[in-house]
C-alpha cells in the first residue's frame, strides 16, 4: 500500500534551504558533501514549489465563482 506523503511546512522547509545555500556558499565542504547538500536542497525546492502550486491552486478555487474564475488585483495591506 503506498504511503500519503505528508504535507511539508515551508516556512521551516525555506528556512532549511536556505542554511543548506549558506553551507554551499561558505565553501568548506567536501566534494561528495557538497553534491549531498545540493541534493538535499533540490528536493526542499522542489518541496516548496509543490506547496506555492498547492496555494496557488486554493486561491484560484476560492476566487472561482459561477464556473468562472475572476482575477482580483492582491492589496496586501487592505483599507480599513
Amino acid at each position: 500500500m503506498a504511503r500519503k506523503k505528508t504535507p511539508i511546512d515551508f516556512e521551516q522547509s525555506l528556512a532549511e534551504l536556505q542554511a543548506v545555500v549558506e553551507r554551499l556558499e561558505n565553501g568548506e565542504l567536501s566534494l561528495e558533501d557538497s553534491l549531498a547538500a545540493f541534493e538535499h536542497g533540490i528536493s526542499l525546492t522542489r518541496d516548496c514549489q509543490g506547496a506555492l502550486a498547492q496555494a496557488e491552486q486554493k486561491v484560484q478555487i476560492l476566487l472561482e465563482r459561477d464556473g468562472q474564475l475572476r482575477e482580483q488585483p492582491f492589496d496586501p495591506e487592505p483599507e480599513a
